[in-house]
């Protein structure tokens, strides 16, 4: 046995639920029967998103003070966070820059990360870092998110994504979770694709399709190079936190090949 049927009792904490990948794995998490919450610094518009089927916990990976509530008997967590790779307003710069600093923000790296307060190493190295600390010590799976190119930072294109230190953070959130003795699956998708891009409600949600014809391709050993799509990668952390085969393991998803008319998730996890 792969897996096992899902208690009325095992809850499922997403991080990132409201972005493109987030989304899914809550609609995905719903369909499957999970007890889903969400940790989120919106609550409101969580609750728009959601239709109000999911627990809501309010704060930031980025601060630690919030997460005991959130991780509170918690069986899984699904880490779906990240920022854009190249300064933007996602990064949250306060006060706004004005033109002359944008400009310093993308010629200097290091003082772009320092005025951001949602950089790639303020989420994706230090946030991670403090829920995997936060985790309850008995969680069955810690999933994460990360990108391909962590093992190939000096090589193009992955040297150019890097040039901000997306990769970078990303490896040290990955390095904290394997080093954590927990049990994890880490999915290094390649370039996302397909929506959603903006959701506005769960109905919406569940009716998104990829449109593309390709299949699900895994690898280990950041070797693959291509596109994934959010759709494939957010069924990935889904299917994967019950997956035996997936368990202390880190792959790379891209899209590629002609796609069956159903994804065996296992037979692929089972090839890892």
């Amino acid at each position: 046995m792969t897996s096992v049927e899902v208690s009325v009792e095992e809850r499922v904490l997403v991080t990132g639920a409201t972005g493109g990948v987030g989304q899914l794995v809550v609609g995905d998490l719903l369909k499957k029967n999970f007890k889903v919450r969400i940790l989120t610094r919106n609550s409101a518009k969580a609750q728009k998103m959601f239709d109000d089927r999911v627990e809501i916990a309010v704060g930031d990976i980025c601060d630690p003070n919030t997460l005991p509530a959130a991780v509170q008997n918690v069986t899984y967590i699904i880490c779906a966070t990240g920022t854009t790779a190249f300064p933007s307003q996602r990064w949250e710069f306060d006060p706004a820059p004005s033109l002359i600093e944008w400009v310093q923000l993308f010629l200097d790296p290091k003082y772009s990360q320092a005025k951001a307060k949602n950089s790639p190493a303020k989420v994706d190295a230090q946030g991670v870092s403090n829920l995997v600390a936060a985790a309850p010590s008995d969680l069955k799976r810690f999933v994460f998110v990360s990108s391909c190119g962590i093992q190939r930072k000096d090589k193009f294109p992955f040297s150019i994504l890097n040039a901000f230190g997306v990769l970078d953070a990303k490896q040290k959130g990955e390095e904290a979770i394997i080093s954590s003795g927990l049990s994890y699956t880490i999915i290094r998708p390649g370039r996302l694709i397909d929506g959603p891009y903006t959701s506005y409600d769960l109905n919406t949600l569940l009716l998104a399709k990829t449109e593309g014809k390709f299949g699900v391709v895994l690898g280990t050993g950041d070797t693959l190079l291509g596109d994934a799509s959010r759709i494939d990668v957010a069924t990935a952390c889904v299917e994967s936190i019950q997956n035996n085969h997936c368990e202390r393991k880190v792959f790379d998803l891209i899209n590629q090949g002609q796609r069956p008319s159903v994804i065996d998730w296992d037979t692929l996890f089972s090839s890892l």
